[in-house]
């Protein structure tokens, strides 16, 4: 089913980046993946990655995160859910921690 919906355009992108600057990421939580806008500029800065973990609740914008994020295929784990459950999450994938993480809440203004 193709949707209406333009898609979400990042514009925290450089707040992002130059929070997590100089920290040394291995394992990244992303509870608000969307398309993938903040995923990709995240995961440019920081190649030490080893393990992007993308949550987000629609999976129309899942499937358009995989093809905006394929070149980083090797380092993305889906999943298709909410992120209030990330402990639940993060035991299934047998992940103990991780080095840093990315949140929204939803913008009730632009329903």
């Amino acid at each position: 089913m193709k949707s209406n919906i333009a898609p979400h355009i990042p514009i925290m992108v450089n707040e992002v980046l130059e929070s997590l600057e100089g920290a040394d990421l291995r394992v990244f939580f992303d509870g608000t993946l969307g398309a993938g806008g903040h995923a990709k500029a995240i995961l440019e800065a920081h190649p030490e990655i080893e393990r992007y973990i993308g949550c987000d609740k629609d999976p129309e914008a899942l499937e358009i995160a995989r093809k905006n994020l394929a070149p980083w295929a090797h380092k993305m784990e889906f999943i298709h859910g909410d992120f209030s459950k990330l402990d639940e999450y993060l035991k299934n994938l047998k992940v103990r921690s991780i080095d840093g993480f990315f949140l929204t809440s939803e913008c009730h203004l632009c329903s």
